[in-house]
């Protein structure tokens, strides 16, 4: 080790010179914020008005007690508004009816794979009430309630829908369990 310093002395000395020098600047910047700052103008120099501007300011109730309150129904609104936009206009002619077959009030549509509350609700807005509706949908009825979706649009064809709907209708349970899953 001794050799190593007497053949390299020179670049010890630089390496500790140089660290002798960043210590010496560390703590001369580290010394200097203990001492008063000098002033520099902010907006509360401008005047009175300013300040009490920004008085009022600090007094007011948080905003986000106020804004983010209502922020779910803006929301909400705002997405009807470009849902309702990206609508086709309705057609001249009346549309058939969904299924040939009478209604049944009341089915359950979230036993249906894929269908939770929300789209249930949002299904028997559109009128859709019973299995036998979604069982006798064909092509061009599950692309008008498809593009009436929203966010859940593709989850008809996706989750086959009108296969499971069949099946429950039917009330043959074990085919559906066996293709579907358990109820």
């Amino acid at each position: 080790m001794l050799q190593m310093i007497e053949a390299n002395w020179i670049v010890f000395v630089v390496a500790l010179l140089l660290g002798l020098l960043v210590a010496w600047w560390i703590f001369a910047r580290a010394s200097s914020n203990g001492r008063a700052r000098e002033h520099r103008p902010d907006v509360l120099d401008e005047g009175a008005a300013p300040a009490q501007r920004n008085q009022a300011l600090i007094d007011a109730p948080p905003a986000s007690a106020v804004t983010m309150a209502g922020l779910g129904e803006i929301v909400a609104a705002a997405a009807h508004d470009e849902v309702v936009q990206a609508m086709p206009p309705p057609a001249a002619a009346p549309t058939a009816p969904l299924s040939a077959a009478a209604p049944e009030p009341g089915d359950d549509l979230t036993r249906i794979k894929g269908v939770g509350p929300k789209l249930a609700a949002l299904l028997q807005g559109l009128g859709v009430t019973s299995f036998a509706q979604i069982a006798a949908w064909n092509e061009a009825d599950i692309d008008r309630i498809d593009a009436q979706l929203g966010s859940f649009a593709g989850r008809i064809a996706r989750d086959n829908w009108t296969e499971q709907a069949r099946l429950l209708a039917s009330g043959d349970k074990a085919a559906y369990e066996a293709k579907f899953g358990k109820l």
